[in-house]
């Protein structure tokens, strides 16, 4: 699969702080990538020297085959940015702020794309209306639609739902999920950890500058080998004999450890023959935000 990012032994400091030290990554086209890490870890200075905002200390990258340096004209335009700020001009209207855009990147007759943008985030009511006059929320739709007005084959969403509301996350989600469909890039980042589990293929993870773990994301949560057995019982009390697999108890609840599913027979079984009566039953597997707290607690 060729490269729609690539990025080799990228450094950047900024006085005596290192925020990029020594960064390899490679994400194929057509592939919806997580950028995960806490803040501080380097994912907004890596997102600004991709997007030509900030200068590498040392290293390379690349956007779609363009040094960002070298080739700065075909990378930007190879790319949009959604950034995780508020930005607008508050002098323009809604469509006036993405005609311009079209603009800047030399596009006429965009009309046609200008109105789909409107109509698939929801702001087809708003064309006219002057952007200071918008909510956060179609503020923030509006800045999609600008990252997208020059149809970039790669897309990078900076905390793209960051304070917005559930209508804006579906209608977000559903349109980005249509544009990866049809052979977008989309490098996302984000604190709900729950949206890159269900919608990135593969995942890394910054802390300090360095990338700490990479892998798809199946592979990270199946690593968590480790499964969970809540259970309410009465009378609320655990046998002594399970009392080995108890990772913690709360509020009349006794959170137990699983290996597989095939030990849960077994401790069903030790609870029958103490007397123990299951009121609640649940089993879980580690979801990918406790599998980010393992691995940022556990790297160096």
């Amino acid at each position: 699969m060729a490269a729609a990012i690539r990025v080799r032994d990228l450094a950047k400091r900024f006085g005596l702080l290192e925020a990029l030290r020594g960064v390899d990554l490679e994400i194929g086209q057509g592939e919806f990538f997580a950028l995960l890490g806490p803040n501080g870890a380097g994912k907004t200075t890596l997102i600004s020297i991709l997007a030509g905002l900030v200068r590498a200390s040392a290293g390379e990258a690349s956007v779609m085959g363009y040094d960002v340096v070298r080739q700065y004209r075909e990378a930007r335009r190879a790319l949009g940015v959604v950034p995780q700020e508020l930005v607008f001009d508050p002098f323009f209207t809604v469509r006036e702020t993405l005609r311009f855009q079209s603009g800047y990147f030399g596009i006429r007759d965009n009309e046609a794309w200008i109105d789909a943008l409107l109509h698939h985030l929801g702001l087809a009511d708003k064309a006219d209306t002057n952007m200071r006059r918008l909510s956060g929320g179609m503020k923030r739709r509006v800045l999609v639609a600008q990252a997208l007005v020059h149809r970039p084959p790669v897309i990078i969403l900076d905390e793209p739902t960051a304070g917005v509301d559930v209508e804006l996350r579906q209608t977000l989600w559903g349109f980005i999920q249509d544009l990866n469909r049809e052979g977008h890039t989309i490098l996302l980042t984000t604190h709900y950890l729950e949206e890159a589990e269900q919608l990135c293929e593969r995942v890394a993870m910054l802390k300090d500058g360095r990338i700490v773990a990479l892998d798809r994301t199946e592979n990270l949560l199946r690593g968590e080998a480790e499964h969970r057995l809540e259970l309410r019982l009465s009378p609320p009390a655990l046998p002594e004999s399970l009392r080995p697999r108890l990772l913690q108890e709360e509020d009349g609840v006794f959170h137990l450890r699983l290996a597989d599913y095939g030990e849960l027979e077994p401790v069903l079984a030790e609870l029958r023959r103490c007397g123990a009566r299951v009121e609640g039953l649940c089993v879980s597997q580690p979801d990918l935000e406790e599998v980010f707290v393992r691995i940022m607690r556990g790297a160096a």
